[in-house]
């Protein structure tokens, strides 16, 4: 009788062991090396993506004004068509920290919303040197499916109209 338990008892383990295997092996989707995603950024009119909250007092709140912090709410896509369906939003927010206005802070979420990855984000930070054609950040982390991922992201302006104030922003995250 005691026989039979241990046998039951091992059979039960085995089962619980590989059904734990799988779903791990399942959870742990290997990542892409690099995804290219585009920001479709508007900093005027009522549907603007970007905007200042707060600066120094008797300066204009402009990108280039050192002290000023812009929201950033943009929705991403997956190519520079601004009428692609959205796949998810950058969040966050730039700070113009160099007294030149030359760099800014960026602190954003890339928030999926609508994808393969919808519900995971990935965490962006770093100086971003505005005057250069390629401008790179850090990864620093991520969620969902990005969890503890590390890496570098690099933004470059694709397009800019400056009488809308719209702009298209590619972004490459690429991961170590």
């Amino acid at each position: 009788m005691a026989s039979s338990k241990f046998f039951y008892f091992s059979k039960f383990s085995i089962l619980l062991l590989s059904t734990t295997v799988l779903y791990i092996a399942k959870a742990e989707e290997p990542l892409p090396k690099t995804i290219v995603l585009y920001l479709q950024d508007t900093v005027k009119g009522p549907n603007a993506t970007v905007s200042p909250i707060i600066g120094l007092t008797g300066k204009d709140w402009s990108f280039d004004q050192f002290g000023t912090i812009f929201a950033v709410d943009d929705p991403i896509v997956l190519n520079p068509n601004p009428f692609s369906p959205v796949v998810g939003r950058a969040q966050g927010m730039l700070v113009v920290s160099a007294r030149d206005g030359a760099n800014v802070f960026v602190a954003l979420s890339v928030v999926f919303t609508n994808f393969q990855y919808s519900g995971s984000s990935i965490e962006i930070q770093g100086v971003s040197r505005q005057r250069e054609k390629f401008r790179e950040v850090s990864v620093v982390s991520g969620t969902g499916k990005f969890r503890f991922v590390k890496g570098y992201a690099v933004f470059e302006t694709a397009y800019y109209d400056a009488n809308t104030a719209h702009s298209i922003i590619s972004l490459t995250v690429t991961f170590q």
